[in-house]
Formats: structure tokens, sequence, C-alpha cells
């Protein structure tokens, strides 16, 4: 937990320590990264005003270097422009101060739970039964056991945990126009995207991972008035 006002790091320390975490603090980008060099955290929570390397700046450096870690940006600020840099960065969930610690909590859970590789239990396409062992779709193959996701070329794809989950909304519902509504209920969005901005986000850098050109995007077509819609054939050996 990266944050510069020792007060708030002491309270959510204890209460995130109450509640069954491991619990490592920090007060600026360098503490961070020796934090980080120490042991590797399952999970970063980033506020996003700091002194010297601000938030953004290091999600957005940490995200370039390959560093998968799920972040969750804190912020005082509550514009919407702040929330889709933070998501544009590569932050997987947001939450603006001041919020209940018991929220932060839930989010932290559901941020661990999608990150989670071998999750399987209340998959994206809802439901009891497991995914299949593999999906392929327009020359890319998704094997959901170990989130690995390889291209037409046999390049690995590296998606974050939101990017993994909207790509299994999709994969769930191939060729069905999807709603932003829908589409947050079926990447378990509402803890992890908690305004339709969000989807958009996703989508957008959902995109950048499988297009072949994403400025002008063929297999997920934007519906105007009504959502998304992933074009692909999608097949389940």
């Amino acid at each position: 937990m990266v944050d510069d006002d020792a007060e708030i790091r002491d309270l959510l320390d204890r209460f995130l320590t109450k509640h069954g975490f491991t619990v490592s603090t920090a007060a600026d980008g360098p503490a961070m990264h020796a934090r980080m060099a120490e042991a590797a955290p399952d999970l970063l929570v980033l506020d996003l005003m700091l002194p010297g390397e601000d938030g953004l700046s290091l999600c957005r450096a940490l995200r370039a270097a390959g560093d998968r870690t799920p972040i969750i940006m804190l912020t005082a600020m509550g514009e919407d422009v702040d929330r889709i840099v933070g998501l544009e960065m590569g932050a997987d969930d947001y939450l603006p101060k001041p919020f209940n610690p018991r929220e932060l909590v839930a989010r932290a859970k559901a941020v661990l739970r999608r990150a989670e590789p071998h999750a399987t239990a209340d998959p994206p396409g809802g439901g009891d039964a497991e995914p299949p062992a593999l999906y392929r779709f327009a020359g890319f193959t998704l094997t959901p056991a170990t989130r690995a996701c390889t291209g037409p070329d046999g390049a690995a794809v590296d998606l974050s945990a939101g990017e993994y989950d909207m790509l299994m909304a999709f994969l769930e519902h191939p060729r069905r126009v999807l709603s932003r509504d829908q589409l947050l209920d079926l990447a378990r969005g509402r803890q992890a995207m908690p305004f339709d901005r969000s989807v958009d986000i996703q989508v957008s850098r959902l995109r950048r991972k499988i297009e072949p050109d994403p400025k002008n995007p063929t297999l997920i077509k934007t519906v105007r008035g009504g959502g998304y819609l992933f074009t692909p054939e999608v097949v389940r050996p």
C-alpha cells in the first residue's frame, strides 16, 4: 500500500491486517520499489497524489516494465477523466477518497479473485460449469486454466485481469450485441468497473491487444446505442 499520509497508512494497515491481509506500506515511489524488491506483492494499492513521482507515473512505469501486479488506484479526485486516465495507465480498479475501508477490502478480494490464474468458480459466462480447456477465435488461442493467450503468429498476448475478464465475456457470448450493463455483469465488473465508461476503456485496451487495426476494429464492433458485438466464430475444442 503506497500513500504519503501516515495516518491513512496506519489505519488501512490495521484494518486490512484484521481482515486477513499481510500488508507492507510505503510513502512514495522509491519506498514502494524497495518493498517490492523485498517481496513481490499480490496486490498494489496505489495513491494517485504522491510526492515526487505520482501514482499514475508509477503505474505506467510498472506496466511498461511488464509488471502485471493488480493495482487499485486511490485518489481524492472524483472526476471521470482521472478515473479514465488511471485505467488507461493499466490500473485494475479505482477507488476515490474518502471511502469506507470495508469497500477497499471488498474490491481487493474481487481483484485478487480475478487475478487468480486457476480460479474457476463463478466464471464470467455465468453458471456452475467450468470453462472449456481452450477457446479459439480469429487465429487466437486462450487457455482459461492458465489465462495464457497466443496470437495468430504464436506470440503471447499479455492480458491484464480486466482485459481477460472482458475477453471471456465476449468468448462466452459471441456474435451477440452486449450492452454495457451486461458486460459489467458478465465481466464481474460491478465491483471492478463501477461506472459504464470503464467498459469502454477495457474494450479499447483489449482492442489494442487483439485487433489487426485498433483504430478500425473488426473483431469487437461498436453498436451505436446498443453496446458491443464480438464478431469472430469461437471454437471450443
